[in-house]
């Protein structure tokens, strides 16, 4: 066993939350962690590859829609009148509407290559583009899904897909809208959809199953997904309190607003992820943090949608556990994610270091980083918590060459790597020990970025 463990030495590495000197790195033959070495002497350090630059763990992107990457930067021109989230969602729809599984694997190729070179390792895909155009069913269901797989594994992703319910077009409808024929869907189908990739899906391809909102499926219905993945030992995912009109609208017409009724009827617990929440009261967030549920903040895209301000301060302050997701793709770089959380804070609040208040740490960069990080084993039910044996040995390496890091001392890199913008690059990224990105790039980025042309031009022109 020893001969095919692969060691490695990182000049500064993030291991339990902090940075650890001098660390010799043992990635096992199953692509996990075998040991970790801080302050590891020069004769340990003998026959390990040394990295160039300091060491921290991939993150989990808990939330993606993989086809909004080709509506990124085309839908910042409002027509007459206020432009609100409902408007941009009829606009997403002409995506959602036109996309043939071939085009999707082009963009999601490209997109999770991005995501990859940005220090993300695994992407979690809230799936609900099922059917074809016609909202008739593919000859092969599998289709749509397995052209995200296919995207991942052509750039070395690791891929949680979670198939996703989508039932009716609101609270009171009896169906869907004609423009969302393609997302038609059972309990029944998202299961086998689910069995279906783990099937064929191969390394890093696992999933579980998501619930598309309150308004888009019935009480029953929810119960049985939920039951199904509790059977099966995988997460749900769920769109929650997004915007305000959803929860008039839910309190309307089930009495009650969407995560205080979700709290009350259904079996949350630790494998539940709840997508955004923004608009929650404290005593619904601290209801979460009970449950033992995780919630998925999203702030490039919540902040592009008009959503509102996720509230930090009251979540953090009631021990709540969270993750991030980028959802539509404005932007695909975890530093701006986190470091828009924290000044949609600042802005709100009008003071400095929000985040800072947790008592983990008096650095801010610190506390949201190891709050991400931690949350991506809910996201995904894989142990993918970061530098520490038996978790998978996914790895960014940071290029300190980076104009945003140059002359920054080594406590206060992350900070800077969070804080100091343009967004620092990493120069390597490994996901269960594999190199997946060398010199900054994505092997074959050059065939990625054409396939995404001709997909878009296909789209759009």
């Amino acid at each position: 066993m020893h001969g095919e463990v692969k060691r490695y030495v990182a000049p500064q590495a993030w291991v339990d939350g902090a940075w650890t000197q001098e660390v010799l790195l043992a990635v096992a033959a199953d692509g996990t962690w075998a040991s970790i070495e801080p302050n590891a002497v020069e004769e340990a350090q003998r026959g390990a590859v040394r990295l160039a630059g300091p060491v921290l763990p991939g993150l989990v992107n808990a939330h993606s829609h993989a086809f909004q990457r080709a509506i990124a930067g085309l839908t910042e021109r409002a027509a007459a009148g206020q432009d609100d989230f409902w408007r941009w969602r009829d606009r997403m729809y002409s995506a959602a509407l036109r996309i043939t599984p071939e085009q999707l694997e082009a963009v999601a190729a490209l997109l999770y290559a991005e995501l990859l070179q940005a220090g993300y390792t695994q992407v979690c895909e809230f799936h609900y583009l099922h059917n074809a155009a016609d909202g008739r069913p593919y000859a092969d269901p599998l289709a749509m899904s397995l052209a995200l797989v296919r995207a991942a594994q052509r750039v070395g992703m690791g891929l949680t897909l979670l198939p996703t319910l989508y039932m009716r077009s609101g609270f009171a409808a009896h169906g869907l809208r004609e423009d969302q024929r393609r997302f038609a869907s059972t309990p029944d189908s998202v299961l086998r959809l689910a069995e279906g990739v783990l099937r064929q899906g191969g390394r890093h391809v696992n999933t579980g199953l998501a619930i598309h909102s309150l308004r888009a499926v019935d009480e029953s219905a929810l119960h049985e997904v939920a039951a199904a993945a509790h059977a099966s030992g995988m997460a749900v995912h769920i769109h929650i309190a997004e915007q305000m009109q959803e929860v008039q609208d839910c309190i309307t017409a089930m009495g009650a607003r969407p995560v205080e009724w979700l709290l009350a009827r259904a079996p949350v617990d630790a494998r539940w992820n709840l997508v955004h929440a923004t608009q929650s009261t404290v005593a619904e967030l601290q209801g979460v943090q009970r449950s033992g549920a995780a919630i998925v903040i999203c702030p490039s895209t919540e902040a592009n949608l008009g959503d509102g301000v996720f509230d930090l301060p009251a979540y953090a302050a009631a021990g709540g556990h969270w993750s991030i997701g980028s959802d539509s793709h404005v932007t695909r770089s975890w530093q701006e994610e986190l470091r828009l959380l924290e000044y949609s804070q600042r802005l709100t609040l009008r003071q400095r270091n929000i985040a800072a208040r947790l008592p983990a740490s008096s650095s801010s960069a610190d506390n949201l980083f190891n709050a991400a990080l931690a949350g991506g084993h809910a996201a995904t039910s894989l142990p993918l918590g970061g530098i520490a044996p038996g978790q998978r040995a996914d790895f960014v390496v940071v290029d300190t060459a980076s104009p945003a890091l140059l002359g920054i001392p080594a406590d206060h890199l992350l900070d800077a790597i969070v804080f100091s913008s343009p967004d620092a690059r990493f120069s390597e990224v490994f996901v269960a020990g594999q190199r997946v990105v060398s010199g900054g790039q994505v092997a074959g980025w050059p065939k990625l970025a054409e396939d995404f042309s001709q997909a878009m031009k296909a789209l759009w022109i």
